[in-house]
């Protein structure tokens, strides 16, 4: 299965938002230069995690984006659906009925094996990716980091955060 490129930049954009100060926000424009993105590519992506609750618009010059719930309350599926959408990544066509030598319609009667057996593996990955915060993301960098990745987005929190009332 393959996701969009915007799953990953929402995911980043979302663990990245996750370090803000208390009435901090980082700019679209910010968030695309930090991770190397186009702005407008991913601007597509931030509208579509506020329409999902996951993120706040703060309007004007000096506004952005922050998180709207805390990070152990947003989960990496809550960001798949508000990017992906809810539809399964796996669309039965029920092609078995097409071509030559038809067979019984009785045959058809029960769904598709195929799209069972698919439909049942991505209920498994779906419910991992629910289990897994953006927290939990957190906890995890930070058991691995050397101080480098953390410094790094300090460093450009520092120059790029803007401070609005919360």
């Amino acid at each position: 299965m393959k996701m969009s490129d915007g799953v990953e930049q929402a995911i980043h954009s979302v663990a990245m938002l996750s370090g803000l100060s208390a009435g901090g926000v980082l700019s679209a424009a910010a968030l695309a230069e930090f991770h190397g993105v186009s702005t407008s590519y991913l601007l597509k992506h931030l509208q579509a995690l506020s329409g999902a609750g996951i993120l706040d618009t703060v309007p004007g010059p000096k506004g952005g984006y922050r998180l709207a719930k805390a990070p152990a309350e947003i989960s990496l599926l809550d960001i798949l659906l508000a990017v992906e959408g809810a539809t399964p990544a796996f669309r039965c066509a029920e092609i078995r009925q097409r071509g030559p030598n038809p067979v019984s319609d009785s045959f058809f009667a029960k769904p598709c094996n195929i799209s069972a057996a698919m439909l049942r593996a991505e209920r498994v990955y779906r419910a991992e990716l629910a289990k897994t915060s953006i927290a939990d993301i957190g906890i995890e960098l930070n058991a691995l980091d050397d101080g480098s990745i953390a410094a790094r987005g300090c460093a450009f929190l520092e120059i790029h955060e803007r401070k609005t009332a919360r």
